[in-house]
């Protein structure tokens, strides 16, 4: 694929792929609890891209400096973001709820982007952003309901603190490294660390079913291997406002491919809320 076609078709086809994590995610975690869930990914995604790594000779990060942004992006976008999400889930907050709570993530994004990387947010890229947000509120609005506690909700706003700091302190610190290597130094603080929040809070109960497999399977290679080195690429080559503005367009995809796979009905509501997304979207990245 040419330099050109990549730069116009990566971002949807990012989208595309980060919606069906949560698709993943709710195939699989009846299966296991969530850490331990997690810990396997990140366990087979090592093993995979080390393979990979060395099958083609992939260039490792220069230095010790540049190992320790990478890792710390990657705890970041992996271990905090994936491992808030999935315990909020887990633990009762509606998959809803999580998409809102994370959703805004490009407004944080915005602000950081100004105050940290200097990037200059036009008044047409705010209009976006608010736009986008009002249209992931109105999808995930009928999906919200009460019956939760702060117990759940902390996870998710962990994750929404996560996947923002890790978007500016990767496109600050360590925007540009190898897909492959760079996906170890990423992987592996972040299983460490996992691996101690398994030890301290979960048993490490797994029912290896046929769905659990699949579902396993679809989030290593597709998630963390497809969906991951499409976001590193894009964090390489755009904008952190852009970048994350295209978290808005998650949810409503999400919400259509529940709709065709778990028959979860959309309003009326939900279809408006998704084309002020799209728009939103549009006015950010323009």
């Amino acid at each position: 694929m040419s330099q050109a076609a990549l730069t116009r078709f990566a971002p949807l086809l990012f989208v595309l792929l980060w919606a069906t994590g949560f698709i993943g995610a709710k195939l699989g975690l009846p299966h296991a609890e969530p850490l331990s869930f997690l810990l396997i990914r990140y366990l087979l995604v090592l093993g995979l891209m080390t393979v990979v790594a060395l099958a083609t000779r992939a260039a490792w990060p220069r230095d010790a400096r540049q190992w320790f942004h990478i890792g710390v992006s990657g705890m970041l976008v992996h271990g905090i973001y994936l491992g808030g999400v999935y315990v909020a889930i887990a633990r009762g907050l509606p998959a809803g709820v999580t998409s809102l709570v994370v959703g805004i993530q490009p407004l944080l994004t915005a602000v950081g982007a100004g105050w940290l990387l200097r990037e200059a947010v036009l008044a047409r890229q705010w209009v976006g952003l608010v736009l986008g947000f009002v249209g992931v509120a109105m999808v995930v609005s009928g999906k919200v309901g009460s019956g939760f506690g702060l117990d759940a909700l902390w996870p998710a706003l962990a994750a929404l603190a996560g996947i923002t700091a890790g978007t500016l302190y990767q496109k600050r610190f360590c925007a540009s490294f190898d897909w492959r290597t760079g996906s170890i130094a990423q992987f592996l603080p972040t299983m460490v660390l996992t691996a101690i929040a398994v030890a301290l809070t979960e048993d490490f109960r797994v029912s290896w079913t046929g769905e659990f497999i699949f579902a396993m399977a679809w989030l290593v290679l597709v998630l963390s291997v497809g969906a991951i080195s499409l976001l590193n690429w894009l964090i390489r080559h755009g904008s952190a406002v852009n970048i994350a503005s295209l978290f808005y367009l998650v949810p409503p995809c999400t919400a259509l491919m529940a709709w065709a796979l778990f028959d979860e009905r959309l309003a009326g509501m939900a279809l408006v809320g998704m084309a002020l997304a799209v728009w939103g979207v549009y006015l950010a990245r323009k």
